[in-house]
């Protein structure tokens, strides 16, 4: 039988109302992507996701960003001029690591990386961003998988530095023409409207199909997909869809 994961990025919460959303949605998904103190996220929050998760048997991954908290990671930030090389490796390091320890303690496995927000999408097209990422996540030497974009240098990336790639697709944004995430600066580029989003997750899962902005259809190889956690609804986007992938004759499991 055909398996796919379902992963959401949690760990973002600061309001209890936020906080019990997240609480919510690990029972729906395989894999939760976990913010680590770069856009969003501290050792209590952490902490707290990383319980709600193992309760729920839901795998876990690390989220780090840019170290934008201000943006909430949304915003590009180029090498050499907003952020030095050095100073990105060291952040996304202390990041991963910070979460790992916190996994650690509570009897938990960490067990992918996926980078949140700015530093997914530049990661995309930026080889430079992609090989600092792939090969942070080597160097810790903690065979961790990678999640990113399909058709992405992230990647490429990967495979250079004999990682374990999965590429995802998002049930919850609009795409472009040559398969990647339409800007979130372009209206209509987050779906908001839960039928639209159930059909994208069901197409997805089943055939790999995915309708861009622009009306064209096409084929994205994915082995995971992605709700997020901040977005109106997402809850219950996370219930339907896993209940609308598992009637369609898949299996929900995480990837690593």
């Amino acid at each position: 039988m055909k398996t796919i994961d379902l992963n959401a990025d949690i760990g973002e919460a600061d309001t209890p109302a936020w906080e019990a959303s997240e609480a919510a949605i690990v029972s729906a998904i395989s894999s939760a992507n976990i913010a680590c103190g770069g856009h969003a996220g501290d050792a209590a929050s952490m902490r707290r996701t990383v319980r709600n998760a193992k309760a729920a048997g839901v795998t876990i991954g690390a989220h780090p960003a840019y170290p934008d908290r201000a943006n909430f990671g949304r915003t590009s930030l180029i090498l050499g001029q907003d952020i030095k090389a050095a100073t990105l490796k060291e952040t996304l390091r202390s990041q991963i690591l910070d979460l790992a320890s916190i996994c650690n303690e509570e009897g938990a496995t960490l067990a992918y990386v996926k980078p949140h927000g700015a530093l997914y999408n530049d990661s995309v097209f930026d080889a430079r961003k992609a090989d600092l990422i792939s090969a942070v996540i080597a160097d810790l030497d903690m065979g961790l998988m990678f999640l990113g974009g399909p058709n992405s240098e992230m990647g490429r990336a990967a495979q250079q530095h004999g990682l374990r790639f999965v590429a995802e697709g998002f049930i919850d944004r609009r795409y472009t023409d040559d398969g990647h995430l339409l800007s979130r600066k372009i209206d209509g580029a987050v779906i908001k409207n839960q039928e639209e989003r159930l059909a994208q997750a069901r197409s997805l899962a089943t055939t790999g199909e995915v309708q861009t902005q622009s009306g064209n259809t096409l084929t994205l190889r994915t082995g995971s997909l992605c709700v997020h956690g901040d977005s109106a609804g997402a809850v219950e986007t996370a219930r339907q869809a896993r209940a609308a992938i598992e009637a369609a004759g898949l299996t929900i499991k995480a990837f690593a």
